[in-house]
């Protein structure tokens, strides 16, 4: 017997589902960043055994979008729930758990098992101290799973903390008891869905999430133009494309020293994500309003499939 299925991650942005997804792939697939919405497209993570394939799948934070790349990322999210054998909805200790109601709604309605992570319990534990008289951390996260249980009804909840591993075997346990029986949707040896330009992208772009402040990385969009590999090398060009031309002098910097942070940096994460010697080569050019353009947002791979 052979059992297979999609497991589709969802929930609010900036609640650790990116980080999620790397601990149960065991690859760092998605970016996970300390800012919100630093997942833009749907990626697909396979798991493998031999008698089991877990085909699971990031998607972008939940959110009322602002502009038409955030109505094709919510387009992604909202597609992860339609296509699923298992849904994993990931909370955290400090969001309002009935934020954005309307998505929840239709997680509520579904008929596929969902599982409720109520993830970062270690930050219970390393808040200030509570005021004499004030619920203790297990009595913080009681309430919260009692929360969860009238929101979901239907809904198994399981307390994690994906960034130190915390219920992750559990979680992965019981996702392999809910696969239904079914013969591979990928091959066996294929880890993503995804081109090998995608991660170059999605590395520079983190970069630059990392390295930048306020609204730079959120109109940032990294595009690879020149990709090519031999047994030992990858040569890449890539063009970090922005709105404004005042955009494009923050990210180059003095004397071009803000880029340059971001390319070393970017070459050392891709030599050890590819495992070969990288020679990249990154250029800045202003797209005004690439955001709002759904000729560029199809361009740039934002249409969901």
């Amino acid at each position: 017997m052979h059992k297979a299925g999609f497991v589709n991650i969802v929930g609010n942005p900036n609640v650790g589902k990116s980080t999620l997804m790397n601990q149960l792939v065991g690859e760092k697939l998605s970016i996970a960043t300390f800012k919100a919405q630093t997942t833009r497209h749907r990626i697909m993570g396979i798991v493998n055994t031999d008698d089991t394939q877990i085909v699971f799948s990031d998607t972008p934070g939940v959110l009322k979008p602002n502009y038409k790349m955030q109505e094709m990322m919510l387009q992604f999210s909202e597609s992860a729930l339609a296509d699923a054998d298992t849904l994993l909805y990931v909370t955290d200790v400090v969001e309002d758990p009935e934020k954005n109601m309307e998505f929840l709604e239709k997680v509520r309605t579904m008929t596929i098992p969902v599982i409720v992570l109520i993830n970062k319990i270690d930050e219970l534990a390393t808040t200030d101290a509570p005021k004499k008289g004030a619920p203790n951390p297990t009595q913080r996260l009681g309430a919260l799973v009692e929360k969860w249980s009238k929101l979901l009804p239907n809904a198994e909840i399981l307390p994690i903390s994906a960034k130190n591993k915390f219920g992750i075997d559990m979680l992965m346990k019981r996702i392999r008891e809910l696969l239904p029986e079914s013969p591979a949707y990928f091959d066996k040896d294929q880890l993503t869905d995804k081109p090998a330009k995608f991660f170059v992208s999605e590395i520079i772009r983190e970069k630059i999430l990392r390295y930048y402040d306020k609204e730079i990385p959120y109109s940032v969009e990294v595009v690879v133009e020149r990709f090519k590999e031999d047994d030992t090398h990858i040569r890449i060009n890539a063009v970090i494309y922005v709105e404004r031309d005042s955009q494009k002098g923050i990210i180059i910097g003095h004397q071009g020293v803000a880029l340059k942070k971001v390319s070393t940096e970017a070459r050392k994460s891709l030599e050890k994500f590819f495992d070969k010697k990288i020679f990249l080569e990154i250029f800045v050019k202003v797209d005004k309003d690439w955001r709002n353009s759904d000729r560029e947002l199809t361009h740039f791979g934002y249409n969901p499939q």
